[in-house]
């Protein structure tokens, strides 16, 4: 049988996800942490349109407050109006607001102990720090210096870690006394994790690949990626803008440490989102803000969780998969339906750009550009599928 997006299929594809479940999602998420006042909220804000409370004052977020944010890509509005589809679907990346950490939050200061455990839940790190003074808006630590946001942050996660991994030495004894081989190993691995940690360092880029694994499973939070997401304020003193001393610290911290970052507007994105889209290029002009720093961000975040996207497309829809980076065909099928990974036969295969240069899928035929691959092909960023089982 030859699966394509037409409209009975995806009728009985609703159909069966609504009577048996077995459609597969993935939900990965980014945990946008930092001090608070330096913007979570409002950043929280113009990635979802969702309205949380964004006040000047800390620990205004105590519940996580959790949105679903469309990933920005052009190729899926190219390939919808190529196949004049009814509904466009873009691939999604779910954030968390998570309220203001402290110094001290790994000893429960500030509700920490509730904010560290949100933090766990999460699959990545989005730590958000002031790149701007202004004197309207209070700062926790009473002086704005990103460099020591970041240290106090990535400390109170080191130090959550550290008992996280101490408790869980304790509580392997008992087996590793038996001469447990698994907990032997494990015992290893969180020996070599302390001793990273109690030097004051996180655990991923310091921990080899074959103790990852297991780390993971532990909940350590400093296995997981960070994007310093760095919030900027549109006619404020900025410190890039101003070559400002703390600007030049951050940037040799990221380049000694390999970090990603993006520079959001935190503020003027949220207003931005307000407006109607054809208004916004006007408006950016007006700020100064011609970057958006908010597609960015996802963007930035989407690959740092080693996503990419496949595309399917015909006159019904036009929808963009999400898949982990190295799927082959059968577990893309996966992320539609379980069938197309259990059933796969093969699968129909051409690049975006490739079939948006034939115009259809017809021209694509007769030209010769669709590829057949087998269960062992491995799925690349941008292919538009059709799945045959």
């Amino acid at each position: 049988m030859r699966v394509v997006p037409t409209k009975s299929t995806w009728r009985a594809l609703l159909y069966f996800s609504l009577t048996t479940g077995t459609i597969t999602r993935m939900s990965l998420s980014i945990g946008i942490v930092g001090l608070p006042n330096v913007g979570k909220s409002t950043l929280f804000n113009a990635l979802t349109e969702k309205s949380v409370a964004a006040e000047n004052f800390p620990f205004c977020t105590i519940d996580p407050s959790v949105g679903v944010v469309a990933v920005p890509d052009p190729r899926l509005d190219r390939l919808s109006e190529m196949s004049k589809s009814a509904k466009t679907i873009p691939a999604a990346v779910e954030f968390v607001d998570i309220a203001g950490l402290v110094q001290g939050a790994s000893a429960g200061e500030g509700l920490g102990n509730q904010f560290l455990s949100n933090i766990r839940e999460t699959d990545a790190i989005a730590e958000v720090v002031r790149i701007f003074d202004d004197t309207n808006i209070t700062h926790v630590s009473g002086a704005v210096d990103p460099m020591q946001d970041i240290e106090v942050i990535n400390l109170e996660l080191v130090l959550a870690d550290l008992q996280t991994a101490t408790k869980r030495l304790a509580s392997l004894e008992r087996e590793v006394k038996r001469g447990d081989k698994e907990a032997l190993l494990e015992k290893d691995v969180l020996a070599r994790a302390t001793q990273v940690l109690e030097s004051g360092k996180l655990l991923a880029p310091h921990t080899p690949d074959e103790d990852a694994t297991i780390l993971r499973q532990l909940g350590l939070i400093t296995m997981k990626p960070i994007l310093y997401v760095l919030n900027k304020k549109a006619g404020g003193y900025n410190f890039d803008e101003q070559n400002d001393e703390r600007w030049h610290r951050l940037m040799n911290f990221f380049e000694q440490t390999s970090a990603s970052y993006v520079c959001v507007d935190a503020n003027v994105e949220g207003e931005l989102r307000e407006l109607a889209k054809d208004d916004r290029d006007m408006f950016r002009q007006e700020y100064g803000v011609l970057d958006n720093g908010i597609n960015d961000l996802i963007r930035t975040g989407y690959d740092m969780l080693g996503l990419i996207t496949f595309f399917t497309t015909g006159d019904t829809e036009t929808r963009a998969w999400t898949i982990q980076r190295g799927s082959t065909a059968p577990q893309a099928g996966a992320a539609i339906h379980t069938d197309f990974e259990e059933k796969f036969i093969r699968a129909e295969v051409i690049s975006c750009d490739e079939l948006l240069k034939a115009g259809s899928y017809t021209n694509a035929r007769d030209t010769g550009i669709l590829r057949i691959e087998g269960k062992e092909y491995i799925v690349r960023d941008g292919d538009v599928i059709v799945f045959r089982v």
